[in-house]
């Protein structure tokens, strides 16, 4: 098979997939007589031909995929004028705090906002995919050790943690939040459509232990448990 053929075949399966492909399985579609290097090669001719378009071809945590450009979103907003509902700052608190300083438990949670969370507030992130128990810590109680997961990673274009921004600051605090509440509505629509805010903000690695979001601010410092929904409606 020469290289215009397997482009095609690659293009045609990562197009008719709703689940982004890793190189393993894109293998298969040659009997695994391709390997994994030649494989990524065409991968890359693909980026570049794909380059000029409003969807491109990208690389997450999970595989590859083709999504829609950012600035693609305007127009395709109109397909969908309903609005999608809206995580709470409680709920994107919580999954930011999981994000940079995994594996955590409800505790270590608490202790950096400094206020009750809410568990149904794990209990929603953890139906959307987005965090997951890994293991217990060997304390009293074993407390659950909370995570993020592959799912996470791909529902905001991310290849890995190390492509997240640090919280070195309050703006870039307030910016990672708002990209990823953003995200999780657009996702709703199409994966990808909203990272637009987090790549304007300088990437740093950012692995467990890293800085981990300021306390909230005395008129923000509401307990989780007085907040049951843990999503609302965007007001019209």
């Amino acid at each position: 098979m020469n290289t215009t053929d397997a482009k095609r075949v690659l293009e045609t399966a990562l197009i008719c997939s709703q689940q982004p492909l890793p190189v393993r399985e894109l293998r298969v579609l040659f009997n695994d007589e391709l390997g994994a290097d030649t494989i990524k090669t065409l991968l890359q001719d693909l980026q570049n031909d794909w380059a000029q378009r409003g969807v491109e071809l990208v690389s997450v945590a999970s595989g590859w995929r083709f999504q829609s450009r950012p600035e693609m979103r305007e127009h395709l907003d109109r397909l969908h004028p309903e609005k999608p509902p809206k995580y709470t700052r409680a709920t994107l608190e919580t999954l930011a705090i999981i994000a940079y300083r995994q594996p955590v438990t409800r505790g270590d949670m608490e202790d950096i906002r400094g206020v009750t969370i809410n568990s149904l507030i794990l209990k929603q992130l953890e139906d959307r995919g987005w965090v997951e128990v890994i293991g217990h810590r060997e304390a009293p109680g074993r407390p659950a050790l909370f995570a993020t997961t592959r799912q996470f990673l791909d529902d905001l274009g991310l290849e890995s943690l190390d492509q997240l921004p640090l919280l070195d600051s309050p703006a870039q605090q307030a910016s990672v939040l708002e990209s990823l509440g953003a995200a999780a509505q657009a996702l709703q629509l199409q994966p990808g459509l909203e990272m637009e805010a987090l790549a304007q903000t300088e990437p740093a690695p950012a692995q467990a232990g890293g800085e981990p979001p300021a306390d909230l601010s005395p008129d923000e410092a509401v307990a989780d448990d007085e907040d049951p929904a843990a999503l609302t409606q965007e007001k019209a």
